[in-house]
């Protein structure tokens, strides 16, 4: 069985092939695999741990392309369900001229949004060390249920719980219902990664100080927010800090944030195998984690599409290396990203 399973949305990102447009002038698109919790599962097999994904994708050419992709990554894909009655679901996507991606959601009632509770392998739940979950899969019946259901499995089972909010403002019906189920889901997890933009919706500060200790008060042993090109800052209760971001040529920067979130979980499981949880590790042991997850977020960044760009963990420690100056804080002369 394997160590981490996501669960959620898998979709098309359909990018534009020109940046710094908006989707009305794009020329033209190129698909690429997407859906963030399919993004992290992928992330988390190409760094060399067993990984799997639940979802639902229509049995259509989109759905069929994803399985494949997927698989091709060492996905477990046990769970995957290929649906003939609906269809997956598109995203059209415009990078713009900072390289961050501009996102228009195409299907009214896809695949992903109709996986029941009763389709659920409970088994395959009950055996995993890290369960991953986003705030997408809680807008819509039945995949809300489905999505809690899971949660309540793998916490029994004594899984390590993690979240990414994941915001994407068009797919709720409001603001309040946003800000509402995305903050309770906070209860549920063991760590969250959340965004500077996400930080602030959810608690309502910019502070990194303050708007962290208060998602800490919640219940999670971490969390970390990713600052883009600045880094990151992590807090543990007991060890916080900020890390500087790598300077990197950025080609988009679709899918940083999961190979944050793949790297940052595959280090936790490593300390998890010594018997160590996330509210039990020091300031050494968080920097570490989170240098390797700012630097396969930076790798990413420098190719086009989620997937495609992951990196391989040999690619992470090679880059690492080569980068000894900007770990300990010194300047670099290429882009940031």
């Amino acid at each position: 069985m394997p160590s981490v399973v996501c669960l959620g949305e898998a979709l098309i990102d359909m990018v534009s092939l020109e940046k710094g447009v908006n989707l009305e002038h794009a020329p033209g698109f190129e698909k690429a695999a997407g859906g963030a919790p399919a993004n992290v599962a992928a992330g988390v097999a190409i760094l060399g741990t067993d990984a799997g994904f639940i979802g639902k994708v229509g049995d259509d050419f989109c759905g069929r392309f994803l399985h494949e992709t997927l698989y091709d990554a060492d996905v477990d894909l046990t769970n995957f369900i290929l649906d003939p009655t609906h269809r997956t679901q598109l995203a059209f996507v415009t990078v713009l001229a900072d390289g961050s991606p501009d996102f228009t959601f195409y299907i009214e009632r896809s695949a992903d949004m109709t996986l029941a509770p009763e389709e659920l392998d409970e088994e395959y739940l009950a055996e995993a060390d890290v369960f991953h979950f986003g705030s997408i899969t809680l807008i819509n019946e039945p995949v809300r249920s489905a999505t809690l259901r899971a949660i309540e499995v793998a916490a029994d089972s004594g899984a390590l719980v993690s979240y990414d909010p994941n915001l994407r403002r068009p797919l709720w019906p409001d603001e309040a219902t946003a800000q509402r189920e995305i903050t309770a889901a906070i209860e549920l997890c063991d760590v969250i990664k959340i965004s500077e933009v996400e930080l602030e919706f959810i608690t309502g500060t910019d502070d990194l100080v303050r708007g962290s200790a208060e998602i800490l008060a919640k219940g999670p042993e971490l969390v970390s927010v990713t600052l883009g090109g600045e880094g990151c800052y992590f807090d543990n209760g007991k060890a916080r800090g900020h890390l500087p971001g790598f300077r990197v040529p950025v080609e988009e920067t679709t899918g940083c944030g999961d190979a944050f979130v793949a790297a940052t979980l595959v280090g936790l499981l490593e300390h998890m195998q010594d018997g160590r949880e996330p509210g039990d590790l020091d300031e050494d042991e968080l920097s570490q984690i989170f240098t390797f997850a700012n630097a396969a977020g930076a790798l990413t960044a420098t190719a086009k599409g989620a997937i495609p760009s992951l990196p391989p963990r040999e690619e992470v420690e090679e880059f690492l290396r080569d980068r000894r100056s900007e770990c300990s804080g010194e300047e670099s002369e290429e882009s940031e990203g």
